[in-house]
């Protein structure tokens, strides 16, 4: 059976500093550390280098971002291992 999952992990920032780098990179620091927690949190681990990131702004998507502060966000996916990882996928929006 195989053990990896994907998860995603968010950070929502300042739409009008989005061609700043270090504040893209800050907010994939922190999208990072945030599907890191969750992985923790369902006893889990994020597999090293495996992070890949979007950049999700409300003029690029077809999704409707009326719910995102400041309409600039940042998703990470990550694999996960450990027992049950392979139970979760993210897809679309959510993880699951």
């Amino acid at each position: 059976m195989d053990n990896t999952g994907t998860l995603f992990g968010w950070a929502f920032g300042d739409a009008a500093r989005e061609d700043d780098g270090k504040y893209v990179e800050e907010l994939q620091r922190v999208a990072l550390d945030n599907a890191r927690q969750t992985a923790e949190a369902k006893g889990l681990t994020v597999e090293a280098g495996s992070d890949v990131f979007a950049i999700l702004n409300a003029h690029e998507t077809l999704i409707e971002m009326d719910t995102a502060p400041d309409s600039l966000v940042v998703r990470a996916t990550v694999h996960l291992e450990g027992p049950g990882a392979g139970k979760l996928h993210a897809e679309g929006p959510m993880n699951g």
